[in-house]
């Protein structure tokens, strides 16, 4: 159960036998709470990073593909698939400005938690970028670090009505900036994955799915879209404004009806180019605007050292 007091979201629960209120102070209504309960494990927090336990990864792969139907045509069909996806429709304000539905893009997808906790479905949304060993995800640093990094995270691109048509994915390491893990500090709100996909040795994500390009320090302002998977519905929605900065460390793009779930969804300008994701101030915005930490020299250094580590 849910209830809003003077903007700020409460859930009840009972967990355990017991009845607990959780309220989400600095977090707007979007915030995925859920990470707050979910199986985590310490990490390395002063680095900001974690090297998934394989097991765990791979149970969930297995519990995300209980309830999804994956292609069986491996690396060719989903090739196809890629291929044939529509193209971008050219840039416009969303008019009015609000969120609506849109069809599944490859390298946009929607994170899943499979597991004894509140997301058991998919609870915040990620985008493939590019890289040179083609298997990084970036999504908000919220949606995987929170006490903990979170151990059951499964990314699917392209989701859409219970299908993974280009499989399902599981981190091998995840990174944050330490100054998240030690603060949860809004600006920071920036997490990227490696990624492999179980049954598959070898595959990478990027051939598959291809990649947005990443932007750093965008200029603003700047046309743009964002793209997101509400944890209520089995589609993405999208809504296209100008971004504009919010202060030296925060981008803000106004539309409306941008629900749970689209944590860590894109924000995209010139097309293909990610210059934010969902998050930062208040957990990633209200009921009217969205918000994303600025990709700036502290975004570009995270993504070079999620790049750039070795194996």
């Amino acid at each position: 159960m849910a209830v809003t007091v003077r903007g700020r979201a409460l859930r009840l629960c009972v967990l355990a036998g017991v009845c607990c209120v959780l309220v989400a102070v600095g977090l707007s209504f979007r915030a995925e709470l859920g990470a707050l309960l979910g199986p985590v494990a310490e990490g390395d927090p002063a680095r900001g990073r974690y090297v998934q336990d394989e097991g765990l990864a791979d149970e969930a792969a297995r519990a995300a593909l209980e309830r999804l139907t994956e292609p069986s045509g491996g690396r060719e069909e989903a090739r196809i698939l890629t291929e044939g996806a529509p193209a971008a429709a050219p840039w416009r304000p969303s008019d009015p400005l609000e969120a609506r539905t849109v069809p599944a893009e490859p390298a946009i997808g929607a994170l899943f938690s499979p597991g004894p906790d509140w997301d058991s479905d998919h609870h915040c949304s990620a985008a493939v970028v590019g890289s040179p060993g083609g298997d990084l995800v970036v999504t908000a640093a919220h949606c995987v670090y929170a006490g903990g990094f979170r151990t059951n995270l499964a990314f699917v691109p392209g989701y859409q009505d219970g299908t993974a048509p280009y499989g399902v994915w599981v981190p091998t390491r995840v990174y944050v900036d330490p100054r998240w893990t030690e603060s949860s500090d809004p600006d920071h709100d920036v997490a990227f994955l490696r990624v492999r996909r179980p049954g598959h040795p070898g595959q990478r994500l990027e051939d598959v799915t291809g990649a947005q390009t990443i932007g750093f320090r965008p200029a603003l302002p700047a046309p743009a879209r964002l793209v997101g998977y509400p944890n209520d519905t089995e589609q993405p929605l999208a809504c296209s404004n100008t971004a504009v900065a919010d202060g030296p460390t925060q981008l803000r793009l106004g539309c409306a009806d941008v629900p749970n779930g689209t944590s860590g969804g894109p924000v995209l300008t010139g097309g293909h180019t990610l210059i934010g994701v969902i998050g930062g101030r208040d957990g990633g915005g209200d009921e009217l605007t969205s918000y994303s930490s600025y990709f700036g020299d502290d975004v570009r250094a995270l993504y070079e050292r999620a790049a750039g580590d070795a194996p």
